[in-house]
């Protein structure tokens, strides 16, 4: 087992691997930009080492920072956490190269899944559903982007074989509007992604956003840990995500469950990862995999009674995994809010200092979050600050909780989107469950 822990990331990531550290009896080492220095998983760490200015790019972005700061506090692993470097291959490679495990899959199975079009590739031979598309890269052909488009059927999706988190994709409705939405979605692919490849496939109208969570070692074993519903969204941004998911049938958990796992043993897959799929009309279609931990890995947490974070660890030291399949039960449903300094209307981010907070409790509800009283938020990251879960017996019960944990809730000094969370908790369709992927928007008039 690993002495020592680089945290590679900042927040409630930061401070929830720092938990799981301290379980294991492992000491961590918390990284942090000068605008993090005051933040509560700097102060609670064994260690820490500020790796540069504010700016991302210049901090939490910066790998030779990153690996130097493993070197002189002699730790023996990095864990990335979620965004920043997490899903960086060459990131991966250095950590590994430079003597260091990082707490997460290969680099080649990084490479492999990053790219949109060899992940569907993959995941076909590995017998998971996709969506109708292109099979491929776009050519440059004018002619035959008509003809893929029409053999697809109107509408149809440009997506960036290098995108992610809803940048460089193009919704395209009809054939005159097909070659300025291609050349439209190159242009930002290069910008944003470096790489200017784009594929299509079939635009989905209804689909709901459902995604597995599995776990898998070195050794070859591999499990699935059920679904979360992930329909609620803004932007291609998760705002509520549940488990498991409303109205699906168990047979079908199972069957799309047990198809991810043996894909993760096709592709020698290590570490916890996603697999995410649109749901519409009782089909499954694979979308993309992410290699790291989810912001909603606790919502799988509650139901499965699995310690996602700390088995990413003792995989990463090679340790065979702690549970098979017959060893996972479903216990109840779970829901998680995620609070985000912003305003709740026009989602303008709201940073600063944080005058007063107060965060809920009583039974089922938990709460992961890096803020406290005075804590000031700032205007270089992400805006999410908290993350509210509950988890009761029933889906009914689990709403009941997070409403009264919402209304608990006080963070003074910025705005906050609890009131949107509130309008959504007692939003008629989704008391009722199921609802797909557009709705969100379509109710705020987006």
């Amino acid at each position: 087992m690993f002495e020592k822990i680089v945290i590679a990331n900042r927040g409630e990531i930061a401070l929830r691997i720092q938990r799981a550290c301290r379980m294991l009896g492992i000491k961590t080492v918390a990284l942090h930009s000068e605008a993090d220095r005051d933040a509560k998983y700097v102060r609670l760490a064994d260690e820490s080492v500020c790796i540069g200015p504010a700016r991302a790019i210049d901090s939490y972005l910066n790998i030779p920072a990153v690996i130097s700061a493993a070197e002189v506090t002699d730790a023996q692993a990095i864990h990335p956490g979620y965004g920043f470097l997490s899903e960086n291959a060459d990131f991966a490679e250095r950590v590994d190269k430079s003597g260091f495990v990082f707490i997460g899959p290969r680099a080649e199975t990084i490479r492999l899944m990053g790219d949109k079009i060899s992940a569907i590739r993959a995941m076909k031979k590995a017998g998971i559903p996709c969506v109708p598309g292109s099979d491929g890269p776009l050519p440059k052909n004018d002619r035959d982007l008509f003809r893929i488009a029409a053999q697809i059927g109107y509408p149809v999706l440009i997506k960036a074989t290098g995108g992610g988190g809803g940048r460089g994709m193009r919704v395209v409705h009809t054939e005159a509007a097909l070659l300025n939405a291609v050349n439209l979605t190159r242009a930002e692919a290069l910008a944003a992604f470096n790489n200017e490849t784009v594929y299509m496939e079939k635009y989905l109208d209804n689909p709901r956003h459902i995604e597995f969570q599995v776990l898998a070692d070195e050794h070859g074993n591999a499990i699935h840990l059920g679904e979360r519903d992930c329909s609620m969204q803004r932007r291609h941004q998760k705002v509520v995500e549940e488990s498991p998911a409303p109205g699906l049938p168990e047979k079908l958990r199972h069957r799309i469950g047990e198809r991810c796992a043996d894909a993760c043993r096709r592709i020698g897959y290590r570490g916890a990862g996603t697999f995410e799929f649109l749901y519409q009309d009782g089909e499954f279609y694979f979308i993309e995999m992410n290699t790291r931990v989810q912001v909603e890995h606790p919502v799988t947490e509650l139901v499965t009674g699995i310690d996602i974070v700390r088995e990413q660890i003792l995989i990463a030291a090679g340790e065979r995994l702690s549970y098979r399949q017959k060893d996972i039960t479903w216990r109840g449903h779970a829901l998680e809010c995620r609070i985000n300094a912003e305003d709740p209307r026009r989602f303008t981010p709201s940073p600063g200092r944080i005058t007063y907070y107060h965060q809920p409790g009583g039974p089922g509800v938990r709460v992961d979050t890096h803020v406290y009283n005075n804590y000031t938020v700032p205007p270089y990251y992400d805006s999410m600050i908290a993350k509210v879960i509950t988890h009761a017996e029933t889906r009914e019960l689990a709403l009941a909780r997070m409403r009264v944990a919402l209304s608990e809730m006080v963070v003074d000094g910025i705005k906050t989107n609890i009131p949107l969370h509130q309008d959504i908790l007692n939003d008629a369709n989704f008391i009722k469950g199921g609802v797909n992927i557009h709705y969100l928007e379509r109710k705020l008039g987006l």
